[in-house]
């Protein structure tokens, strides 16, 4: 079983964790990330895409021209795809883009995600953050101390002043542990988890 060292919001080592070999130490499919990534980004595309074909602009009730006789090339309908105008040949429409990825597959590539970031030394877990009051600077100032440059912020639970604080950082994201996503895990080079997400967590995925 992996232990990860404890810090506090100062980066003061205040303990240490034993992690969950069967959320922070399973076996890291590349292809089933892409997968669930893949599927994820897919979700969020509204596909409302539209345009209109011939059938459905207006005008072109009436032949342009007789059929023959006129010497130039037959035609029937000014809303044709070829005329200025006409309707669009082969366009978008509406459409889902949703890939189906089972639970169970969502589920494991997330502990793949969890167990990259711990075998990359890329995961720190702090006891709680404290934050006296909604202030960006105090926040940044945690941020440094930390050492962290890009990185997701997990806490246990709602925290309207440690989300405030953190909004107008560019390069920061917090997020409650049952929002955890693969996506969110894999786009942040750095991972940070309160000690009480890494509990959630692990039972969530146990």
């Amino acid at each position: 079983m992996a232990s990860v060292k404890i810090v506090d919001q100062n980066n003061v080592e205040v303990g240490s964790l034993e992690l969950s070999p069967d959320v922070f130490g399973v076996d890291v499919r590349p292809e089933l990330l892409n997968l669930v990534v893949r599927a994820q980004r897919a979700s969020a595309r509204s596909g409302t895409h539209k345009v209109k074909g011939r059938g459905e602009v207006s005008g072109g009730g009436k032949k342009p021209w007789r059929q023959k006789g006129t010497g130039r090339a037959r035609v029937g309908s000014s809303r044709n795809p070829v005329w200025r105008g006409g309707g669009v040949a082969f366009g978008p429409t509406p459409r889902s883009y949703d890939i189906k990825v089972n639970k169970k597959v969502k589920s494991l590539a997330l502990k793949m995600a969890l167990t990259s970031k711990a075998l990359g030394e890329k995961l720190t877990v702090v006891d709680r953050f404290d934050l006296p009051e909604i202030k960006t600077r105090l926040f940044a100032d945690v941020v440094g101390k930390l050492g962290l440059r890009k990185a997701l912020i997990v806490v246990g639970g709602p925290d309207k002043t440690l989300a405030l604080s953190a909004r107008n950082l560019p390069h920061v994201k917090v997020l409650e542990a049952d929002q955890l996503s693969v996506l969110d895990v894999l786009t942040y080079p750095e991972l940070v988890m309160v000690k009480e997400a890494v509990t959630s967590v692990e039972e969530r995925l146990k």
